[in-house]
């Protein structure tokens, strides 16, 4: 690692598009000022946030690593933080970081810290890496990378631990997560990295065709005695048939679905993890959608009913229960409705939804590939 002869380090967090550029400004803002407190003796950081898709077309470790060296080498670049909202694997282990304390620089994964306290593990994880970087090995000493421990942002629940490096690599320095809680961990960073609320506003048809549907259904007598005879369990079994309907209906008619072209064991486990994203993905914003059309199906219900015509018809008096009831019936008759409004969405237009850029980059590269 170079040291500025001014006395000052500098710093690049090289972030990925969207997401990754959102979280290394928020924390550029503050970096500076923890890293001098931290080193202490008077020394200076100067941070600097530079936004490009360095990880467009591969999720190899090593490339990676050499585009951040290339990167880095023609800027006055002391050290350098690469941050991508990919997941990326290392023998078969999802990986959280790599460090290359030689040419100071690093590599951070950020689905690998969860979802859970995000900014603020993004924040202490940059603060590590770089306080690994700049720690004795820069100043010529010959301590072990061991020895300089990175991964106190790490929860008791998920701990990172070095990982296996190829001889052929430049990374002296690894950590990993493995097991079923590094699994839920990395997919539940993939989840927020894809901002599942966003497929709301996304599906702009289907909503209208449900809001329609469910307009329709809350006035048909018909509907008021089926919501009337159904008993909460087969209420939610109408729930959950119609919200899997849903999540079914969009992935299949968009093609979010990730089919591995590989033979390798690793190509396998990343389409199950990038299809498992997907499908909690898609979930979540479905069950918004359906929260969303039980109050508003509750609010007309509560608009335009009246306890004469609903008794005469259902030969039961109205009670408040009928309100919640009906609106959730409703609302499972609606959901189905939807699903047949998004085919008038376009493929993109959902993907755009579901995905964050670089997820979405990563499609398309694969949809061009199995074109060729």
């Amino acid at each position: 690692m170079r040291v500025s002869s001014q006395g000052v380090t500098v710093v690049a967090l090289l972030a990925d598009p969207d997401a990754p550029t959102e979280i290394a400004q928020r924390v550029a803002r503050t970096l500076p000022a923890r890293l001098a407190d931290k080193t202490g003796q008077g020394r200076r950081f100067d941070v600097e946030v530079v936004s490009e898709p360095f990880t467009s077309g591969t999720e190899d470790l090593p490339t990676l690593t050499r585009r951040i060296m290339d990167r880095g080498s023609a800027e006055n670049w002391d050290i350098v933080v690469a941050l991508t909202d990919l997941p990326l694997h290392s023998h078969g282990r999802k990986l959280v970081v790599d460090l290359s304390h030689e040419h100071g620089l690093a590599l951070l994964s950020l689905p690998s810290l969860g979802a859970l306290r995000f900014q603020r593990k993004a924040g202490r994880a940059v603060e590590e890496a770089v306080l690994s970087l700049a720690g004795p090995r820069a100043t010529g000493t010959e301590e072990p990378p061991q020895s300089q421990p990175l991964g106190r942002f790490v929860s008791r629940l998920a701990p990172i631990h070095p990982g296996p490096i190829d001889e052929e690599e430049t990374a002296d320095l690894r950590y990993v997560v493995s097991g079923p809680r590094g699994y839920l961990r990395v997919l539940g960073g993939m989840v927020r990295a894809n901002r599942p609320w966003r497929l709301v506003p996304g599906l702009s048809k289907a909503l209208a065709a449900a809001l329609a549907t469910g307009a329709v259904a809350t006035v048909n007598s018909t509907v008021w005695s089926l919501a009337e005879a159904l008993s909460a369990p087969r209420l939610v079994i109408a729930m959950v048939g119609s919200v899997g309907i849903m999540i079914g209906w969009l992935i299949v008619d968009a093609q979010l679905w990730d089919r591995s072209t590989g033979v390798a064991r690793e190509a396998r486990l990343r389409a199950r993890l990038y299809n498992a994203s997907t499908v909690v993905t898609v979930g979540i914003g479905v069950l918004v959608c359906y929260v969303g059309l039980v109050v508003i199906n509750l609010v007309w219900a509560l608009f335009i009913l009246n306890d004469r015509v609903f008794a005469s018809m259902t030969r039961t008096p109205l009670h408040a229960t009928d309100y919640w009831t009906l609106s959730w019936f409703v609302a499972s008759v609606a959901t189905v409705g939807g699903a047949l409004g998004s085919g008038l969405e376009s493929d993109d237009a959902i993907r755009a939804a579901a995905y964050s850029k670089r997820e979405q980059e990563r499609r398309r590269m694969l949809q061009d590939d199995h074109g060729d």
